[in-house]
């Protein structure tokens, strides 16, 4: 667990800094956009996010090369992690700078699609789990089914993701709290019945530590994580679960994403949260402006 706190601070720290030097940068018209209250702002700053990850990778890679320290067992779910969220960090910063206009959700990208038009929110679709099925590879010990349930655990959790970045620091809260359930989860077994793949949280860890790095300035709407941001969080999510967990479990995960992410398409998540008191107080808490 040592590695995940250590990932989990220096994303935050690492984020912290590289949004305070590139705040003139993404004030720029091309990254402007304006928010749920129409307040102007900066999106896609969660690429920050993606290049967090890379730099604790590194750093890791380079203490390990020099033997200054035994942190093999985070070294590879956080080299995967950086790969994944290299992947859909791109289409995600595609994907908010492209703009399409009327098309959105699953239905309008296949709409699109069968009008023979390739928008960047389809090609997401596309190329999101060919991604996944990448990076997953080196998990699913060679089985076919294996491998597939474990790309659409990744690519249905990076889309829920992008689903709950609807207002500041939402997506990041989720993710918390799908944290903390995933650390019990992984932790409760391991009291139990000897260690399990505690270490396989450092990659998740880093990413939400550097999305807590940015969320004071996202609650005061001065930044919107957008697709590339939310994307490679849940993706990451996703990742965790099935490095960590075994095949029952990711199973039961998949099929919870899929009916959430099925969900989406005929109820509004932000009216389910302003509608349910407990939810309303945390998705509220800490905003400089509320609904």
């Amino acid at each position: 667990m040592t590695s995940s706190v250590s990932g989990f601070i220096f994303g935050l720290i690492a984020a912290s800094l590289m949004w305070a030097g590139l705040r003139e940068m993404f004030s720029r018209p091309v990254f402007q956009r304006t928010n749920y209250r129409g307040a102007p702002l900066a999106t896609s700053a969660g690429i920050v996010i993606v290049a967090a990850v890379f730099f604790a990778g590194a750093l890791v890679g380079v203490i390990e090369a020099l033997g200054l320290t035994r942190i093999r067992p985070g070294l590879e779910p956080l080299r995967l992690t950086a790969l994944l969220a290299a992947g859909f960090g791109m289409l995600g910063l595609l994907d908010d700078l492209a703009v399409d206009e009327g098309s959105s959700g699953y239905r309008g990208h296949i709409k699109a699609l069968l009008k023979g038009r390739l928008t960047a929110g389809s090609l997401k679709m596309i190329v999101g789990p060919a991604v996944a099925l990448v990076v997953v590879q080196s998990t699913a010990d060679g089985s076919v089914l294996k491998l597939l349930l474990h790309g659409a655990v990744v690519a249905l959790a990076a889309n829920l993701a992008n689903l709950f970045d609807r207002a500041p620091g939402r997506v990041t809260k989720v993710s918390t709290i799908a944290v903390v359930v995933l650390v019990i989860a992984t932790a409760v077994p391991y009291l139990d019945h000897g260690p399990r793949n505690l270490p396989g949280l450092a990659g998740l860890f880093t990413m939400l530590g550097a999305a807590w790095g940015l969320m004071r300035s996202e609650l005061n709407e001065e930044l919107m994580l957008g697709d590339a941001g939310a994307n490679p969080l849940g993706a990451a999510l996703g990742l965790a679960v099935v490095i960590t967990q075994s095949t029952t479990v990711s199973i039961g995960v998949a099929v919870f994403l899929l009916a959430m992410n099925l969900l989406s398409e005929r109820v509004s998540f932000s009216k389910v949260i302003q509608s349910t008191p407990p939810l309303r107080f945390i998705d509220n808490l800490g905003r400089t402006h509320r609904p």
